[in-house]
């Protein structure tokens, strides 16, 4: 039995036309080239790269310097966290247990210098949403500029409560007013986030 080969196939035999009316055959060597199936699996195409995963996406979409406004908004909850251990210093020193809120001045000497601790962290509370969300939204489309206001509010945050701390609650103020002009910087750099997306 003849064998084959995957590229060529020798024939000892071949009819030609006329021959094969007249009822001959013609010896012939020549070998007859054919092209072998095996071709295909020498050359497999290149395997897809994987595509990424939803939440390395999301990351790509994001600026570079986006990373400024995750480390403000860290710097932002190490300052919560100190402020809260300040009011429980002042619940421990003015003896204002829980579950009251605030001090009753009929009640208690140092109600006042107590409650002004604890509504400097309680403003700070009420105000950390729409910091939160300004940042967030703002920081996409303008993460630098975002991140210097940021940081400026949680300096001018700082103040604001250790002025408030005092006792006087004009003092919060001297310098925590600042945080107000980095909300309205904030406010603006999220107007203009949108008005991009609109435009897009």
């Amino acid at each position: 039995m003849t064998k084959f080969s995957k590229e060529t196939i020798h024939s000892r035999f071949t009819v030609d036309p006329i021959h094969q009316w007249l009822g001959e055959e013609v010896a012939d060597y020549t070998p007859l080239p054919i092209r072998s199936p095996f071709h295909l699996l020498q050359a497999s195409p290149p395997s897809p790269s994987p595509s990424p995963s939803p939440k390395m996406a999301a990351i790509q979409l994001l600026p570079r310097e986006y990373g400024y406004v995750v480390l403000v908004l860290v710097l932002y909850s190490f300052l919560n966290f100190w402020m809260i251990g300040q009011v429980g210093r002042a619940r421990k020193k003015y003896k204002v247990f829980y579950p009251n809120l605030y001090a009753l001045e009929s009640e208690n000497k140092d109600a006042k210098i107590f409650n002004c601790v604890q509504r400097g962290h309680q403003n700070s509370l009420e105000m950390m949403p729409l910091f939160f969300m300004l940042m967030i939204l703002g920081g996409i489309g303008h993460p630098c500029l975002s991140a210097s206001f940021g940081l400026l509010y949680v300096v001018a945050r700082f103040f604001y409560f250790k002025g408030y701390a005092t006792g006087l609650p004009e003092k919060r103020l001297t310098i925590g007013k600042f945080s107000f002009l980095a909300l309205l910087g904030l406010m603006v750099c999220t107007i203009s986030f949108g008005i991009k997306l609109l435009r897009d």
